[in-house]
């Protein structure tokens, strides 16, 4: 089996110290619970045999089918997600999935190509609850370039997914949305008017996935909030933000670059995505 450390969601996966961080309790097993972790892993409904009950092909070469139907609602672009899922090749070797790193889920920002073209269209005809093995071709998946000794050129991928839950944000400002999804209770420095915050980010437009990544030249940003030239929604979606807060923000184009667009990154009238690790907050 081949492990993938590059298209797994990145912020389950970044090697920041995150000593004494508070996760939820599926995320943060004892050692105790531990090996049942492992053994629910092994045990897993995805590798289980499955019966097909529905299908549905799309025009674009994604194929759709339903293992259990979901009673849920509908799921749509800018949904926050929980999600259980495998990805395979046409061989059945497994190149991605949750479970490789001990996740029994992890949450999915649909919308904003945080994986491929083909899983934003494939979720948003699934409904919380589903349980399905999508056929994604390949150029709506890694293309001609794959992913090197991971995932060949031009190879069709199989993804295979339940849809656990829709995940409220934690708090919303003037439609600002954020999810934090792992905190430091022991950090009580907040960012505000008095402190400067450092953190790492990720940032996707619909239309430009990962346009920002601080990790790739290790230089985090460094925010006050009298900055200037800063999108106004990440000002307000990072007050109250502590070090060592891993989030998730959506930000509406309206609290972004609006209908001006920036430059040739973002278009008009996009919404914005931030994948942020906060490496610390001092006081000023």
């Amino acid at each position: 089996m081949k492990l993938i450390t590059t298209i797994l969601l990145i912020f389950t996966l970044l090697s920041c110290d995150t000593t004494g961080v508070k996760k939820n309790t599926a995320d943060n097993p004892s050692k105790d619970d531990a090996s049942l972790v492992k053994e629910e892993v092994k045990a897993n409904v995805l590798d289980q045999p499955a019966v097909v009950i529905d299908k549905e092909e799309l025009g674009n070469g994604v194929i759709i089918k339903w293992i259990e139907h979901g009673k849920g609602e509908l799921v749509k672009k800018g949904d926050m997600v929980q999600i259980d899922y495998k990805v395979f090749l046409e061989d059945n070797d497994v190149v991605d999935g949750n479970h490789l790193i001990g996740k029994e889920s992890i949450p999915f920002m649909v919308g904003f190509q945080m994986q491929t073209k083909g899983w934003d269209i494939a979720l948003q005809k699934l409904k919380v609850g589903d349980y399905a093995e999508v056929f994604i071709p390949s150029e709506l998946a890694r293309g001609e370039k794959g992913i090197k000794d991971v995932i060949p050129p031009n190879a069709d991928n199989i993804l295979k997914i339940r849809i656990i839950e829709k995940v409220k944000p934690t708090r919303e400002v003037d439609g600002n949305k954020v999810w934090v999804f792992e905190e430091n209770a022991s950090n009580k420095l907040l960012f505000g008017e008095k402190t400067e915050i450092e953190f790492h980010s990720m940032v996707s437009t619909p239309s430009n996935p990962l346009y920002v990544n601080t990790y790739r030249g290790g230089a985090p940003f460094k925010l006050r909030l009298n900055d200037s030239g800063t999108v106004p929604g990440l000002k307000k979606a990072l007050i109250n933000a502590k070090k060592a807060d891993r989030m998730f923000i959506l930000i509406p184009s309206t609290e972004g670059y609006g209908n001006r667009g920036y430059q040739k990154l973002v278009k008009p009238n996009e919404d914005l995505f931030y994948n942020i690790f906060v490496m610390d907050v001092v006081k000023i």
